[in-house]
């Protein structure tokens, strides 16, 4: 069924809205680079808190700037349920930063940040070419997925390998459709990927 116009131009501006958010998250590595300690209780504390104004807005509460922000940002599957996407969001770098030496913190908090992030963004403006073996997902938003860790890897740690590494992981990685827990998912792998392969 075709979408009308004014529902499109919305969907878009939330997508991005919401991207944005994500790509905040690239901040994490250079701020623990700063102050270690500081970072993880700061990425889980933000987190906790998200979870208690979500919880509070579901009972129908409305939190000041969250809550709009949260209604404005979260997709269709979302609406009347738990927004999930910024928990996992500050768990996925959390984790990064906590089980990873700095450089694979870095490298696989950017695969979320800027692997994902971008996939999504050109996925729905730009996808075109879909085929079964992508779950539904865009050839363009691969594409993009691969660009933008492999460009981010290679930024942060100098190493062709490493940045390969990290590209296929998180690209292969982003495939399944695992919605908002790809957001976990994507970090762990491509940090493991890289720990290993590296």
């Amino acid at each position: 069924m075709k979408q009308s116009s004014s529902s499109s131009p919305r969907r878009l501006a939330s997508e991005i809205v919401r991207k944005c958010l994500h790509f905040l998250i690239a901040l994490a590595p250079a701020l623990a680079s700063l102050h270690y300690c500081f970072t993880l209780v700061l990425l889980a504390a933000g987190t906790a808190s998200y979870v208690l104004m979500e919880a509070l807005r579901r009972k129908g509460w409305r939190i000041p700037v969250v809550s709009p922000l949260t209604d404005f940002a979260s997709r269709r599957r979302d609406r009347n349920r738990f927004v999930l996407g910024p928990f996992t969001l500050g768990a996925g770098a959390f984790l990064a930063l906590l089980l990873f030496p700095p450089q694979t913190a870095a490298i696989a908090v950017y695969a979320l940040a800027f692997g994902d992030g971008t996939a999504s963004l050109t996925g729905k403006t730009l996808g075109r070419l879909r085929h079964p073996f992508l779950f539904g997902k865009s050839v363009e938003g691969s594409l993009s997925c691969f660009a933008g860790t492999f460009i981010s890897a290679f930024l942060a740690s100098g190493s062709l390998r490493r940045s390969l590494v990290a590209a296929g992981a998180a690209t292969i990685t982003e495939l399944p459709p695992i919605r908002d827990w790809d957001n976990i998912i994507i970090p762990l792998a491509t940090g493991l990927a890289v720990t290993f392969w590296g």
